[in-house]
């Protein structure tokens, strides 16, 4: 059954919440998806809500418009519109790193997904034959000081000619330069290997063991110009002892990583992420 899936935040009033489940039931939608909240520190309306199109009386076309001129407007909205068979199109972006790479392609593979991945991209040769193993065109973009810009550059007409919806950095080792983050703002997902904002840097296990902690984590965010700082998806942690290496701390947060990324990807994917601000608002 074909939805429709709208994602919205506005500042509160009364009624909101009244005049769009009006605007579907009104026009003979079904509503099979219904989820809001109150920010009341900032006096935001946040909404999910989903419905089913098939004796919609709207065409699916017209409802954007419809629903901007009608309510967006009205109550200073900012939302986006969904519809349940335009599959997301996905690229990965990797270096040398392969543990994500494949928790992702697996779980792609095993259908867990409603996403299309068209390609892969990566900085180094390394992970070729895994894109070759699933049977995902592979592209190689050498990255150096000079270069990083033209390269950058090339990738983002690779990504327009293909599609792509939102790009997922498995853990891809460059810093993702303005030019890409403002073409694909809030979507752009990242896997840092730390429960940020703790433990940042090149080697995180090896301060957490030295600073003898209990728990290390992973977080996952969307990519903005502040490094790792941008609004937070998913995080978890696993609990570890005086008796683990900084090997063991590693092998344990590779595992921990794949969970976080693929969670953020998921919740990416079905469209339950609100971000305001820098905050994000998941949805059940």
């Amino acid at each position: 059954m074909k939805t429709a899936k709208l994602l919205l935040h506005c500042p509160d009033k009364p009624g909101i919440l009244a005049e769009v489940t009006d605007f579907i039931t009104v026009n003979k939608g079904n509503i099979i998806y219904l989820d809001q909240y109150v920010d009341h520190v900032e006096n935001i309306f946040f909404m999910r809500i989903e419905w089913e199109l098939q004796d919609f009386l709207i065409p699916q076309e017209k409802i954007y418009d419809y629903f901007s001129t009608l309510y967006a407007q009205k109550y200073s909205m900012v939302f986006r519109l969904y519809f349940s068979d335009m599959k997301p199109r996905m690229a990965l972006f990797v270096s040398k790193m392969s543990h994500c790479l494949f928790d992702i392609l697996a779980r792609y593979t095993a259908g867990e997904w409603f996403v299309d991945i068209p390609l892969i991209i990566s900085n180094h040769p390394d992970l070729e034959p895994v894109a070759q193993r699933f049977g995902i065109p592979f592209h190689l973009f050498p990255i150096t000081k000079e270069n990083k810009q033209e390269q950058e550059r090339r990738e983002l007409e690779l990504l327009a000619q293909h599609g792509v919806t939102f790009i997922v950095l498995a853990r891809y080792m460059q810093v993702i330069s303005e030019q890409m983050i403002e073409a694909y703002p809030n979507r752009i997902i990242n896997i840092h290997h730390s429960f940020l904002p703790a433990f940042v840097g090149a080697k995180p296990y090896h301060a957490a063991f030295e600073r003898g902690v209990k728990i290390i984590g992973a977080t996952s965010h969307y990519v903005t110009t502040e490094l790792d700082a941008g609004p937070i998806i998913e995080q978890d942690i696993v609990r570890i002892t005086h008796k683990d290496s900084v090997q063991d701390l590693v092998s344990k947060g590779k595992d921990l990583e794949k969970i976080v990324l693929s969670r953020a990807v998921q919740k990416h994917i079905e469209r339950k992420i609100l971000v305001y601000k820098n905050k994000t608002v998941i949805f059940n």
